[in-house]
Parts: C-alpha cells; sequence; structure tokens
C-alpha cells in the first residue's frame, strides 16, 4: 500500500479516537504500531474481525481518588460531575457504557471478550474547568483481548492512552448551557478509541 494510503487510513484513526492540565506525558505503549509509523510508511496492524460480545471492566480500589479542589491534585481518580459518592463506581460505569458503545461498530466473525483495567481516570476539577488553563480528560487502561470461546488470549494485555481535549473557560461554559456534559464527551471519545484499537489487527 502506497505511503500516502497509510497516512490516509492515520488521519481517519486519529478523527475517530478524537483533566487536568495538559502536564502529564503519555504513558501509553501501543502494542503493535503507532499513527506515526504508518505516516512514515511502516507496518501497522489494522482492520479486525472481532465481534464483541463482552466487557469487563475493573476499577481497583487501590486507585486513589482526590477531592480537592486544586490544578492538579496528586491522584489516580478525579471525577466531579456525579454527585459525591462512590468514584470507582462511577468510573466504571462511564467507562463500561462508552467502550460497550464502541464496541458495538464492530460486526467481525470471531466473538471475543475485552478486559479492561482502568490505570487512570483524571478528569477536570472545578477549579480547572471554569478557569483559562489548558486542560485534558486524562484516561488510560490496560486491554486484553479474549477469545470469548476458549479464553485464548488474542491481543495481550498493552497500555491504551484515551487522553483528549477537555472544555475549560467560555468553551465549558458554552457546553454546561448546551447541555454538552463531560460524562457525555468522555463516553463518545472512549467509543471511538475502542473502535480504532480493536481495528489494528491484520499487518498492511
Amino acid at each position: 500500500m502506497k505511503k500516502t494510503s497509510k497516512l490516509a487510513i492515520a488521519l481517519l484513526i486519529a478523527a475517530a479516537t478524537s483533566a487536568c492540565t495538559t502536564e502529564t506525558t503519555s504513558r501509553a505503549t501501543p502494542m503493535t504500531g503507532s499513527l506515526s509509523a504508518v505516516a512514515a510508511g511502516e507496518n501497522v496492524r489494522i482492520a479486525s474481525d472481532f465481534r464483541v460480545t463482552k466487557v469487563n471492566v475493573v476499577v481497583p480500589e487501590t486507585l486513589t481518588v482526590s477531592e480537592a479542589n486544586g490544578i492538579k491534585p496528586r491522584a489516580d481518580i478525579v471525577w466531579r460531575e456525579d454527585t459525591y459518592g462512590d468514584r470507582h463506581a462511577q468510573v466504571k460505569a462511564i467507562m463500561e457504557a462508552g467502550l460497550k458503545r464502541g464496541a458495538k461498530a464492530l460486526s467481525g466473525q470471531r466473538p471475543v471478550v475485552l478486559d479492561v483495567q482502568v490505570v487512570r481516570f483524571h478528569a477536570q476539577t472545578e477549579r480547572v474547568r471554569y478557569s483559562s488553563l489548558p486542560s485534558e480528560h486524562e484516561i488510560e487502561f490496560m486491554l486484553t483481548v479474549r477469545d470469548a470461546n476458549s479464553g485464548e488470549v488474542l491481543v495481550p494485555s498493552h497500555m491504551v492512552n484515551a487522553t483528549f481535549h477537555a472544555y475549560g473557560g467560555d468553551e465549558a461554559v458554552a457546553a454546561d448551557r448546551a447541555g454538552i456534559t463531560q460524562k457525555q464527551r468522555i463516553s463518545g471519545h472512549l467509543a471511538g478509541v475502542i473502535a480504532a484499537e480493536l481495528s489494528k489487527s491484520a499487518t498492511l
């Protein structure tokens, strides 16, 4: 395949995978290649034959939670849009909704199960959301894909970085007025991320 075609595919994947301040360096470790590798003409894996039958999401109790209204709390979980309560359970529900939505986009022949372990879920504090500070929703998780019938590991456990731009300041206020919640944006973004991630299977 020509490099231009591969670059076009890379851009399509990037579009499909459209918090805190943007100080954090990505810890993602792609399993079989990156978008830059596609653009460079290297072999990557894309277009699988998966059909997701189940999504198992685990949010370890060992992940720390912060309710501090700072710029960048030192914690694994920062989530404020739901009322105060079990943040681990709230994050699990958000992750499940987004990943299941995205998984429906695959209609392959091989039934698979997704095992997901959340590593980081850092949305915005109130202080950051309504300020002019640059901000991101920092979401990272480990993903393993198994055959639904045999349990065989088809895609070994690897880190997926689903971090993306968060609305802030006037942009956040406009979103609030339009009824566009952080939860809606995160769920929709996760759907695109998992659909793209599960498409990395057959070498170009």
